[in-house]
């Protein structure tokens, strides 16, 4: 059976998909002071992970009730998110394998900027630099950079398109030979290997060539979490790492099929685009004990701090309908995805609103693993050999406890097993992860 792969997943702020981690009494709440990154960070290399990533969004959320109350009151998924370059340059600083993986907006950035911050933790990380793409989704973000309205879903990733292609064109505007720094001859560099890239396209006009000489890794490693179809077709073109929310393991296995089949039509190898869902493990020495984490970590979620975030991924207001009904069929603009794993969710367990909103706060839909460390390993081999995924990306429900907890007791089980390295086989993530 091959090896999985291994990440870790993180917001910069109070909570993750889990909005009860602030809350969590075993948790830590200096989210905003850097030595919790430096310890996650080395907590993470020491469990001899692939990479952590940072997901982000650029606002406040003010979905809900057409206000941001709701989730600043609660502390949904918007309420607080730093800046992850700073962090992940931080983390790398004291870390020398794991890999470091930011979010970025192509809907709200530009291709050189974002070319060149992702060579510069490349260089500064020694090849460890990941790009978590994303097009953003709703209507506070739009509001903070001056527009009254969001772009539509597929006009976002049109956009998306010319901008990793210009990206990509960046990165290799210098070869890999193109520095000389020859300090008897004054031979810095060499300008014939170094071009400019005169892009005009529909979105974009970039001439080009970076200001950074050619990183370890070329580019970073490209990671994605499109759940449409065109976000699949997306994904399927650019994607080396697949992140994905996936409630149950048939919709995962169904997704992980469609995806490798895109891959290939793409005419790229299914392999160098790997799949890995959210888990959130909450393990014990026994069984019971598990299950006394995941009772305690479920009650502390206010169903309005998950419809609040909801609110947010959708782009919809959820305040509109009442709270004691069963939702109905609606329209949204943002994640579909989610969206629509939400409306199946609720039409077969004829769920209420309110009963929405506290499923969801309690993880976003990512699946909880529950038991002791063998069991939860059982669980995760039998969708690794169920051909599921590639590997897993790990979400805390309380910080650093869930990540400790994982490195200590469920990685001894899984390498016990062979299912995970012993060491780091390599210096760059794209080594790690075995990645062209």
């Amino acid at each position: 059976m091959k090896q999985i792969h291994l990440a870790a997943f993180m917001i910069a702020g109070n909570c993750a998909h889990s909005h009860a981690l602030w809350r969590h009494p075993l948790g830590r709440i200096d989210f905003l002071e850097p030595e919790i990154y430096r310890t996650i960070g080395e907590t993470l290399e020491r469990g001899k992970f692939d990479l952590l990533f940072f997901a982000d969004r650029l606002a406040i959320s003010s979905s809900f009730g057409q206000s941001s109350d709701v989730g600043l009151r609660y502390g949904d998924q918007d309420a607080t998110r730093m800046d992850p370059i700073p962090v992940l340059s931080l983390i790398s600083a004291h870390t020398k394998s794991i890999g470091l993986g930011a979010t970025r907006s192509t809907t709200y950035c530009q291709p050189y900027h974002i070319a060149r911050t992702f060579a510069t933790l490349d260089h500064l990380s020694r090849g460890r630099a990941a790009w978590n793409v994303v097009t953003s989704v709703n209507d506070s973000e739009a509001a903070n950079f001056g527009l009254t309205s969001h772009l539509g879903h597929d006009e976002r990733y049109d956009k998306a398109e010319e901008f990793l292609d210009v990206c990509f064109r960046l990165w290799d505007s210098w070869s890999a030979e193109a520095l000389v720094l020859d300090k008897d001859t004054g031979h810095y560099a060499d300008p014939t290997a170094i071009h400019a890239i005169d892009h005009s396209g529909d979105w974009f006009r970039v001439k080009g060539p970076l200001n950074i000489p050619r990183s370890p890794q070329g580019r970073p490693v490209i990671i994605q979490a499109g759940s449409s179809g065109r976000g699949r077709a997306f994904a399927a073109r650019w994607a080396e790492v697949v992140f994905t929310v996936q409630p149950d393991r048939a919709r995962l296995k169904s997704f992980y099929v469609d995806m490798k089949s895109r891959v290939k039509a793409a005419g790229r190898d299914p392999s160098q685009c790997l799949i890995l869902p959210a888990v959130m493990p909450l393990s014990g020495t026994t069984e019971a004990e598990a299950i006394d984490k995941q009772r305690l970590h479920n009650e502390l979620v206010h169903p309005l701090v998950g419809l609040s975030t909801l609110s947010s991924h959708a782009n919809y207001d959820f305040a509109k309908h009442s709270l004691d009904e069963p939702l109905g069929e609606i329209s949204t603009t943002g994640i579909q995805g989610l969206v629509e794993s939400v409306l199946r969710i609720s039409e077969s367990q004829n769920l209420t609103l309110r009963e929405i909103g506290k499923i969801y706060g309690q993880s976003v839909l990512t699946p909880q693993l529950v038991g002791t460390a063998k069991q939860v390993t059982d669980q995760m081999e039998a969708m690794v050999r169920d051909g599921c995924c590639d590997g897993f990306a790990i979400s805390p429900a309380y910080l650093p406890g869930s990540f400790v907890e994982f490195v200590d007791h469920v990685v001894p089980e899984l390498q016990g097993r062979g299912l995970f390295r012993q060491e780091f086989a390599g210096t760059t993530l794209r080594e790690h992860l075995h990645l062209n």
